[in-house]
């Protein structure tokens, strides 16, 4: 068994918790919203079910960000790159 990678050191706020289940009410895919907030998708999924910040309410439709896909940081980097 290998060791596990560090930390990335991004935690997930009530705020953060609030737009995550207003993306999940407006439809957007897990792996599209774990992308935006740098996570993986089972903090996705455990804000989904509850598991996490139970009783955060979703946040507006207006306060919401764009709909995904969004830019990930590879193609950031190879766009970089190009310049």
């Amino acid at each position: 068994m290998g060791t596990r990678a560090e930390p990335s050191g991004l935690a997930l706020t009530a705020q953060d918790a609030a737009l995550i289940r207003g993306m999940i009410d407006r439809g957007d895919r897990h792996h599209d919203i774990a992308a935006f907030f740098g996570v993986n998708q089972g903090r996705i999924a455990e804000i989904k079910d509850g598991s996490r910040f139970p009783g955060v309410p979703a946040a507006a439709a207006k306060d919401l960000p764009p709909k995904g896909p969004y830019l990930v940081p590879k193609v950031a980097w190879q766009e970089n790159r190009l310049r």
